[in-house]
C-alpha cells in the first residue's frame, strides 16, 4: 500500500453550530462548522409546519371542491336528460317502431298503443301477450329486438 496518500483521520472532530460545540464525530477535518443540525432542525424538534404562502392551499381546496360539485351536477343533469328522453321514447306511438304490419295491427287491436305499453308488457307480462290470438314467441322476440334497437337509436340522438 502506498504511504501518505490517505488524509489524516480525526476521531474526535468537533461539530460547531452557532459558535458552540454540539457533538463530536470522526472526520478528516478537525472542526466542522454547520448551520443546521438535528438539535435545531424543525423536523427533529417537532416544530415543523406546513407554510401556506398566500392561501394557496385554501384556494386549491376550493377549486377542488368546486370541480367535484360541477362533476356531480353534470352527472345529475345527464341522468335527468336520459330519464326525460326515455319518457319521450315510451310516449311514442307504436307506429314509430318498424314492426311487422300484422303484429302492429294485432297490438293496436288489443289496446297496446304506445311504445311504453309494449315495453311494459314485454318486461312484466309476456304471458298476457302470448295469450293474444295471432302472437307467438317468435313475433314477440322480433318485437323486443326492434324495440331495443329503436331505444338505443333514440337515446343516441339525445
Amino acid at each position: 500500500m502506498k504511504k501518505d496518500i490517505h488524509p489524516k483521520w480525526y476521531p474526535n472532530a468537533k461539530v460547531i453550530c452557532n459558535g458552540e460545540v454540539v457533538m463530536e464525530v470522526g472526520s478528516t477535518q478537525p472542526e466542522l462548522r454547520v448551520d443546521v443540525w438535528s438539535g435545531n432542525h424543525p423536523f427533529y424538534t417537532g416544530e415543523q409546519r406546513i407554510i401556506d404562502s398566500g392561501g394557496q392551499v385554501e384556494r386549491f381546496m376550493n377549486r377542488l371542491s368546486s370541480y367535484s360539485k360541477a362533476q356531480e351536477d353534470a352527472t345529475k343533469r345527464q341522468k335527468k336528460a336520459t330519464q326525460k328522453a326515455e319518457q319521450r321514447f315510451a310516449k311514442q306511438q307504436l307506429a314509430a317502431l318498424d314492426l311487422n304490419d300484422r303484429v302492429s295491427q294485432i297490438l293496436l287491436d288489443n289496446n297496446i298503443v304506445t311504445v311504453g305499453d309494449l315495453a311494459t308488457r314485454l318486461e312484466k307480462n309476456v304471458d298476457s301477450l302470448l295469450a293474444i290470438e295471432g302472437l307467438n314467441q317468435q313475433a314477440l322476440d322480433d318485437a323486443k329486438k326492434v324495440l331495443d334497437k329503436a331505444k338505443v337509436a333514440f337515446l343516441a340522438r339525445v
